[in-house]
């Protein structure tokens, strides 16, 4: 079957919302209804530097990306953080991952941004392979400090 990658509508905030329960569940966080809510606001929000991608199969949506596009200090274009990335697990193995990534690269070609950028887990070998098939991962560590 053909995976259809596209932007969000209002209409798909339920079939969303359980992507992302998904996406949440598979990292055990705890993410507040407010801000569930308000990340589908900014995603729907045409001036806001979040927007999201669907991937859709036969009709039902299997997967979805967020994304951060920002100014970069390196560069004098746009930049895009791939912050989420979640296919439901009835669908994985079916290229909905790769179909994604696909269309956000050329996305972010068609922009003019100069890079492209995520992170996940060191432990999540399936996401590891889908992306090292596109480039090879880089010597960075995170550090992340949650504030109050």
């Amino acid at each position: 079957m053909s995976v259809v990658v596209r932007a969000p509508e209002a209409a798909d905030e339920a079939a969303w919302r359980q992507l992302w329960a998904g996406y949440n569940d598979f990292y055990n966080a705890d993410v507040p209804e407010e801000v569930t809510a308000h990340t589908w606001r900014r995603v729907l929000d045409p001036a806001s530097p979040v927007f999201g991608l669907l991937a859709e199969e036969s009709g039902r949506l299997v997967g979805m990306a967020l994304c951060v596009h920002h100014e970069g200090t390196w560069s004098l274009t746009g930049v895009c953080y791939l912050e989420d990335l979640y296919v439901d697990p009835a669908a994985r193995g079916g290229g909905v991952g790769r179909a994604i990534l696909d269309h956000l690269v050329a996305y972010c070609r068609a922009k003019g941004w100069t890079d492209l950028y995520w992170h996940t887990r060191d432990t999540n070998a399936t996401a590891r392979r889908l992306y090292d098939s596109y480039v090879a991962v880089d010597d960075h560590v995170r550090y992340r400090m949650e504030l109050d």
